[in-house]
């Protein structure tokens, strides 16, 4: 029996989680039971519980093998302070569950050569994966929050930290990811100007003193967003910290398209992950179905190899995905002429009827 956490969570979550489920029960068939439990998280948490994380959630994920993960947020997040929003549910179970390394593959797949906005000479095979640290940074550095000075004047402040430790575990595991790929490992920082990422570069380097075989570069946060677009080819794995992670990560999306096409998996030290798309929950599209539920699904196969080792399963979802492409299947946001334009259930259709027609490529995502 394999035990695994479902946190639709909000908006388009909930959408792109249900075609993922079904892609899953569809992959696996009768070969082994599956048992998926259902819990509120997110702006869903808050309206069940008062809680963007309840301990019911909580204690499910614990307890669970995997979690597959839909996105949390919602519009009244805007109004209140980060700590009591929605998306902050998702930061707490990451940082619970010790899940601080985020492999966010990014892939273009030939089928949508034309459907990013760079020229297809640019994009052409490229193939990386962006290794986002997840649990330090920003996000969780204190001191902050919000003071009023003697002059009645408000002062926002935000801590970036990171312990040795820290940088090391998740420099390791960029190197690990590079041994089983091309080689090339590149540490993006702002190390000229950042303490905190000053020593993220020297942890960096001594850690790479111990993979040889791998190729080690460095890239300012400013220069490397750049190359991603100029050329985004030389990369093969990029480590970084949390916020600079996050936010190359969405600009890479449109590598492959869209951001709909970008699945990730959240690990630490175990076989435990939180498998989610890394889009957000998009409420002006929720509920219409129109979002693209192909992250979510391809998050899906990266849960079935890292977290339970079914590499044949993952291979046929990941084929599935291509042929549902190759079959001119596609969302709103991935639409290019002569192909035929469908929502987020039909989506899901089209690759689960895909598992059984696609020859099986199998091609590892993260390690």
């Amino acid at each position: 029996m394999v035990k695994i956490a479902v946190l639709p969570g909000d908006g388009i979550g909930k959408e792109v989680t249900a075609e993922a489920v079904k892609v899953l029960r569809a992959v696996v068939g009768s070969e082994f039971p599956l048992d998926l439990e259902e819990a509120a998280i997110g702006g869903a948490g808050i309206d069940a519980f008062g809680d963007a994380l309840p301990p019911s959630t909580l204690e499910l994920a614990r307890r669970s093998e995997a979690i597959l993960f839909g996105g949390a947020g919602v519009p009244t997040d805007d109004y209140r302070p980060p700590k009591e929003g929605a998306g902050n549910g998702l930061l707490r179970l990451r940082k619970a569950l010790s899940l601080y390394a985020n492999f966010r593959p990014v892939v273009l797949y030939p089928e949508l050569l034309d459907a990013s906005t760079l020229k297809p000479e640019v994009v052409d095979g490229v193939d990386m994966i962006i290794l986002r640290e997840l649990t330090g940074d920003l996000y969780f550095g204190e001191p902050r929050g919000v003071e009023t000075g003697t002059d009645g004047k408000r002062s926002g402040v935000n801590t970036m930290r990171y312990s040795e430790a820290e940088i090391e575990r998740i420099a390791h595991a960029g190197f690990k990811a590079a041994m089983g790929r091309r080689r090339k490992l590149c540490s993006v920082d702002k190390a000229n100007v950042l303490e905190t990422m000053l020593l993220w570069r020297e942890v960096v380097i001594a850690v790479g003193k111990q993979y040889p075989e791998v190729e080690l570069s460095h890239l300012y946060v400013d220069a490397a967003s750049m190359a991603l677009i100029r050329n985004p080819r030389q990369f093969d794995v990029i480590v970084t910290g949390n916020v600079f992670g996050d936010i190359l990560s969405d600009e890479a999306a449109m590598l492959a398209g869209s951001i709909g096409m970008l699945p990730s998996a959240s690990l630490g030290d175990g076989n435990k992950g939180l498998y989610e798309p890394i889009h957000g929950t998009a409420p002006d599209i929720a509920g219409k179905n129109l979002a693209n539920p192909i992250a979510a699904i391809l998050s899906m196969a990266m849960m079935l190899r890292l977290s339970f080792g079914h590499e044949a399963h993952a291979a046929r979802v990941e084929a599935a995905v291509r042929g549902a492409l190759a079959e001119g299947f596609r969302t709103g946001d991935i639409m290019q002429p002569g192909c035929r334009k469908v929502g987020t259930r039909e989506m899901g259709d089209a690759i689960a009827a895909a598992l059984n027609r696609t020859p099986v490529e199998a091609k590892a995502t993260a390690r």
